[in-house]
């Protein structure tokens, strides 16, 4: 396993507790007063890079519902 810098540690954190907390990224950067961008073009670095990154938390878009007649 390969050292990580404090900047690749730091948004990595950031990365693992949004997930989870189960938080969509863009809710979880305004939470924690970051630039969703910089978030996001970490994560995808940090992939790159060959690092374990955790899954996003992606809200239902669509809620099923029963009609009633």
């Amino acid at each position: 396993m390969t050292d990580l810098t404090s900047t690749q540690a730091f948004w990595l954190g950031h990365l693992f507790h949004a997930s989870s907390r189960q938080m969509a990224l863009s809710v979880y950067a305004e939470e924690q007063g970051l630039e969703l961008a910089s978030l996001l073009a970490w994560e995808k670095r940090l992939m790159v890079q060959g690092l374990l990154v955790p899954p996003r938390h992606r809200p239902l878009r669509f809620v099923a519902v029963e009609v009633a007649r």
